[in-house]
């Protein structure tokens, strides 16, 4: 169809140059950073009591057993006094079961007194075992339980550290505030590799499987698809495709990114152009191309689709300007030549 420039203007025709396009790629979508579920800890208070000190910020990577903050409790005191009153009374069952075991030697006492003393030093053994357990989930080491039991040195004051060597991505306590036991305190996190969760329209999921590539826009290092779910999200049509991403520092927990995914290409010649530019007839898609004088229809085949661009193969070059505004005028004018 022959148009001038100024009927072109003045229908509103706007024209953009095609961009080349992988077609082992998909289109760029909308990625969500997230840190996985395995990689992340929060740390509860092992006893109740009250923050002293906090020795770690928001941001800071710490090493396994770093002081995270300092608690002062009296059920931190209750527990060691606890272990230390079942160690003497495990002495004391060990020294009567000696006594005992002397005298049925001598047959001064019948055998029932000495399985009596057996069973209550098994006992206290036991109650030794769980006192030390439960000092060990307050977050003392073998270490300081040994100089415990040495020194007998009560303390109120309790250090609480990092279980791993992570980042710390939260801290939801502050100093002077009193907790029960159980009340999360910090939460840490390794931040590598991390999770691109990824929403892929159900209607483009067929080519994209578990180990297909997978590149992040502005981030040199792909990933790899690890799941795509078997279920679609009934409010937008999509299914969670989840990609795990080394991360060196250049990804962040919580931002958004573009994606592209991996798929078998059959190898053709694509372009990319906004969604604005495809003419669809029936099953068949086109794009207007301007030529000297108008512009001409030429066929493409649709290769793949999102809400703002479409990729298609066919007579296309870099060098064309394709027809993104003004189409239902081009339309009109078409149908009225009887093309």
């Amino acid at each position: 169809m022959k148009l001038t420039p100024a009927q072109a203007q003045n229908l509103g025709i706007r024209v953009t140059h095609p961009i080349s396009s992988r077609t082992d790629r998909t289109l760029p979508y909308p990625a969500q950073i997230v840190i996985p579920t395995p990689q992340l800890w929060v740390v509860s208070a092992p006893v109740s009591g009250m923050v002293t000190n906090l020795a770690v910020a928001r941001g800071d990577r710490v090493t396994v057993g770093q002081p995270l903050l300092t608690l002062e409790s009296p059920s931190y005191v209750s527990l060691q006094r606890e272990y230390l009153h079942a160690l003497a009374q495990e002495v004391l069952a060990v020294q009567q079961l000696k006594r005992n075991a002397d005298l049925f030697e001598g047959k001064a006492i019948p055998q029932r007194v000495l399985e009596s003393s057996q069973a209550e030093a098994r006992q206290a053994n036991i109650v030794v075992a769980e006192r030390r357990q439960m000092l060990h989930l307050s977050g003392l080491s073998d270490d300081a339980i040994t100089r415990l039991t040495n020194e007998a040195a009560i303390s109120a004051t309790l250090t609480v550290r990092a279980p791993q060597a992570a980042s710390v991505v939260d801290i939801v306590i502050s100093p002077g505030q009193r907790l029960e036991q159980a009340a999360p305190l910090v939460k840490l996190a390794r931040l590598s590799p991390l999770w691109a969760e990824i929403a892929i329209p159900a209607t483009n999921i067929g080519a994209i499987k578990a180990g297909a590539r997978v590149d992040i826009d502005g981030y040199a290092t792909p990933g790899q698809v690890i799941l795509v779910s078997e279920t679609t999200d009934a409010a937008t049509q999509t299914i969670l495709v989840r990609a795990e991403v080394p991360n060196n520092g250049e990804l962040h927990s919580g931002q958004t990114a573009a994606a592209r995914i991996g798929f078998i290409s059959a190898g053709e010649s694509a372009w990319e152009i906004p969604y604005s530019g495809l003419v669809r007839r029936g099953e068949q898609t086109s794009i207007f191309v301007a030529i000297e004088g108008g512009f001409r229809q030429v066929p493409v085949t649709l290769l793949a689709e999102d809400q703002d661009h479409v990729v298609v193969s066919g007579s296309v070059t870099d060098k064309d300007e394709v027809a993104i505004g003004g189409i239902s005028a081009l339309r009109g004018i078409l149908s009225r030549l009887g093309q």
